[in-house]
């Protein structure tokens, strides 16, 4: 799915423009044990509980694609011979009517979920008539022919409130706060089927982890058997890894600040387009070539690029790089600037032999706060 297809998902999940039909939930406590399970039609929800759900339903389905919001699709072994997929399939077609896989799909989720504390799991359902799109982008609510029928899964812990004083109007004073068990923002998620090319698509689902860093693999592989996601820091670091091999000791500032450039310069030129940039082995290699590879830098660029990155098919343009911030670090000392500005930053050999970084200044500059003069304005 890309940015357009899950926002218009994510337009369905309002109070105003609700397409969800059922909703479905299990309490699971720290020992992994059912303390209560529910079911009820969705429309049936005070309307003051309503608007809380459905800030948690569109909280699974924001983030970054490729970091908190990853596409995953079922291998044909899986789709043979697995029950993963015909499970969700069965909640899905069953529209969390069907109690026995309702069960079986909150055994699994506990027996898999590795969280020690209290949690809630989530399922609606929902039906979606797909309007068609005019051939100016408009969309032709009335020209609906297919119907886009998705199951939701929310995940989200439940934390004993703080400690505290509240006020009491019948007392007039402070008295002690009562503590109760808050239902939290998701943890993970996953939408199915995916919406892609906007349909439904059995093959593929979108998989939510609030961390980028802890993906829940136990979710992916054995729950959802649909693989593991490479997380971004780890596409990141390996990344690295293949630049540092590639150019052994001719990976220089220059080489590694014309890495970045060339990065910016393309995601730049894709920023309009729906999909995020990704990057192939083939799409790594001339990048490496652009920014400075000779050659004998690229004698082993397929061994190293199946070393350092698992031989991943694909990496998101945005995970090899930062788009906050070009970091130079040493280890006392941090330098951050702008990422489309790195030409404020250069090195260079002093007359001492030393190589030096050195940024120019023409502008005011302030030190802990402090509006400073140069000292060329001092000479002056």
């Amino acid at each position: 799915m890309n940015k357009k297809e899950i926002s218009e998902i994510r337009k369905l999940l309002s109070k105003d423009n609700c397409r969800i039909d059922r909703i479905s939930s299990c309490y699971v406590d720290g020992h992994k044990e059912k303390k209560a399970q529910m079911s009820q039609s969705f429309l049936t929800i005070p309307d003051e509980e309503m608007f809380k759900y459905t800030d948690i339903f569109k909280k699974t389905l924001s983030g970054t694609l490729g970091k908190n919001l990853i596409n995953l699709s079922y291998s044909l072994d899986e789709e043979l011979t697995g029950d993963h997929q015909k499970l969700l399939l069965g909640l899905r077609d069953s529209e969390l009517k069907d109690e026995a896989l309702l069960d079986l799909f909150y055994d699994r989720m506990i027996e898999t979920y590795v969280y020690a504390e209290n949690y809630l799991i989530i399922l609606v359902h929902g039906m979606y008539d797909i309007p068609k799109k005019s051939s100016n982008n408009e969309e032709e609510f009335d020209a609906s022919e297919d119907v886009y029928s998705f199951l939701l899964c929310c995940v989200c812990p439940v934390n004993l409130s703080k400690a505290g004083l509240m006020y009491d109007g019948t007392s007039n004073s402070f008295v002690d706060k009562i503590q109760d068990w808050m239902l939290g923002m998701p943890d993970l998620g996953f939408l199915y089927p995916a919406f892609n090319d906007r349909n439904t698509d059995i093959h593929s689902l979108l998989y939510y982890s609030k961390n980028a860093g802890m993906l829940h693999t136990e979710i992916t592989d054995e729950l959802l058997g649909a693989g593991a996601p490479t997380p971004a820091a780890d596409q990141k670091t390996g990344f690295n890894v293949l630049v540092e091999d590639t150019f052994g000791d001719d990976c220089s500032f220059e080489v590694v600040k014309s890495i970045h450039d060339n990065l910016m310069t393309l995601m730049e030129e894709k920023k309009e387009e729906p999909d995020p940039l990704t990057l192939d082995q083939r799409d790594v290699r001339i990048l490496l070539e652009n920014s400075g590879a000779k050659e004998e830098h690229m004698e082993h660029f397929e061994e190293e690029y199946s070393a350092s990155t698992g031989d991943q098919p694909s990496m998101m343009a945005s995970n090899l790089t930062s788009t906050r911030s070009f970091e130079v670090k040493l280890p006392d000392i941090t330098v951050k600037v702008s990422p489309d500005r790195t030409d404020l930053i250069e090195t260079r050999v002093l007359e001492d032999g030393r190589e030096y970084l050195v940024i120019p200044f023409d502008e005011e500059i302030e030190v802990n706060g402090i509006r400073i003069h140069s000292g060329r304005n001092n000479a002056e």
